[in-house]
C-alpha cells in the first residue's frame, strides 16, 4: 500500500520564496523606472556596498539566533569596538594588523558580560541585551571621554595621538571591494559552519527544541557560549568596516544598523522554506533592503521615509516566518 506522503500547500511554497521574489521583482521595477542608473555597474556595486556592513551584523545576528539567542544589545557594541579600533589605531600608533586582532579580541572580552548574564544569571536574552544598550553605551563613552575617535583630534587625557591620521590600508577596508569581500567571507563562514558542521548543527537544534537538545546530549551551554564568541567576532568585524567607512569612531555610528539587519535576519528566515536563520537567506534579507533603499531614493523618495520602508518589510518578514501558514500542511495521497 502506498504510504501517503506530506505536501505544502501550494500558497506556503509560494511563500517560501517570497523574498526572492520580492527582490527579482523590485530589481524590475526600478530598472523599468530607472533605466541604466539602476542598472549600471557602479550603482551595482553601490549596493553591494551599502549591504555590507548590514550583511556582517545581519550574519552575527545569524549565529545567535540559531540557537534561540536574541541580541538587541550587538549594534552598540559595535560602537564600542569601533571606539577601540580607532584609539588603538590613531590613538597608539598600533600597527593595522594588530589594532584589528586586538578589537576582535576586546569585543570578545567585553561579550563576556552578555554570556554571564545569559549562561550564569540566567536573565531572557531580550531583557539582558536590552540592559546591556546602556552598559556598552556608557562604557564607549566613558573611554573616548564623552566624543568621537578622529584624526588630529588629542585623546582623552590631552596627549597628542602618536599616528595624526588614516592610512591608505585602514581607508581601504571600509571602501570597495574589500567591504564586499569581508561581506562575502563573512556569509560563507556562517553558511558552512552552521549547515555543514556538527557545531552548527547542534545549534540549530537548540533553536528547534533546547530542552530536547540538552536531553539529547548537547552540551547546551557550551554551544551557547560558542555563538556567543562568533557573534562577537562579527560585531568587531562589522564595526571595523564602519570606522573606516567614515574615517572615524563616531558616538552611535554602528547604533543605527540594529534594524536592517535583524529584518535581514527575519526576511531570510522564510527563504527556500528553511524556518530558521541561514547565512544565504540573510544575504538575501539585506539585498531586499538594499535595494529597496538605492531604489527608492533614486526616485526621490524622501530620507525620512526610508525608515518606514524598512520597518514595512520587516513586518512582512515577521509574517512570512511566524504566520499560521507556517504550520499548514496537509496529507496527498
Amino acid at each position: 500500500m502506498k504510504q501517503p506522503r506530506l505536501r505544502k500547500p501550494a500558497a506556503g511554497s509560494l511563500m517560501d520564496w517570497a523574498a526572492v521574489i520580492a527582490l527579482a521583482a523590485a530589481m524590475a521595477v526600478f530598472a523599468l523606472l530607472r533605466g541604466g542608473s539602476f542598472l549600471s555597474p557602479a550603482n551595482a556595486v553601490n549596493i553591494l556596498r551599502s549591504m555590507s556592513i548590514t550583511t556582517i551584523f545581519a550574519i552575527g545576528a545569524t549565529i545567535t539566533m540559531a540557537p534561540g539567542g536574541f541580541d538587541m544589545s550587538a549594534c552598540t557594541l559595535a560602537t564600542v569596538s569601533s571606539f577601540l579600533f580607532a584609539s588603538l589605531f590613531l590613538w597608539f600608533g598600533l600597527p593595522l594588523w594588530l589594532s584589528v586582532v586586538l578589537t576582535v579580541l576586546l569585543t570578545m572580552v567585553l561579550y563576556l558580560l552578555t554570556m554571564f548574564l545569559i549562561l550564569l544569571c540566567r536573565v531572557p536574552d531580550m531583557l539582558a541585551t536590552c540592559a546591556l544598550m546602556f552598559v556598552y553605551q556608557g562604557l564607549g563613552l566613558w573611554w573616548t571621554g564623552g566624543g568621537a575617535v578622529s584624526a588630529g583630534m588629542p585623546t582623552p587625557w590631552e596627549a597628542q595621538p602618536v599616528r595624526t591620521g588614516w592610512t591608505e590600508g585602514a581607508l581601504a577596508i571600509g571602501a570597495s571591494p574589500w567591504c564586499i569581500l569581508i561581506m562575502l567571507a563573512c556569509v560563507a563562514f556562517a553558511f558552512v559552519f552552521l549547515r555543514y558542521t556538527r557545531h552548527g548543527r547542534c545549534l540549530y537544534a537548540m533553536g528547534s527544541n533546547h530542552i530536547a537538545a540538552a536531553y539529547s546530549g548537547i552540551p547546551v551551554r557550551k554551544y551557547r557560549f560558542l555563538a556567543g564568541m562568533l557573534t562577537a567576532v562579527m560585531i568587531a568585524v562589522g564595526a571595523i568596516v564602519v570606522c573606516s567607512r567614515n574615517s572615524a569612531a563616531q558616538i552611535s555610528g554602528c547604533d543605527s544598523y540594529l534594524m536592517p539587519s535583524l529584518a535581514a535576519v527575519f526576511v531570510g528566515r522564510s527563504v527556500g522554506g528553511a524556518e530558521r536563520p541561514n547565512a544565504l537567506g540573510t544575504l538575501v534579507g539585506a539585498a531586499l533592503v538594499a535595494v529597496l533603499e538605492n531604489g527608492l531614493t533614486q526616485m526621490g523618495v524622501v530620507y525620512y521615509v526610508l525608515p518606514a520602508v524598512k520597518g514595512g518589510v520587516l513586518a512582512l518578514a515577521l509574517i512570512a516566518a511566524y504566520g499560521p501558514r507556517r504550520r499548514a500542511s496537509h496529507i496527498a495521497p
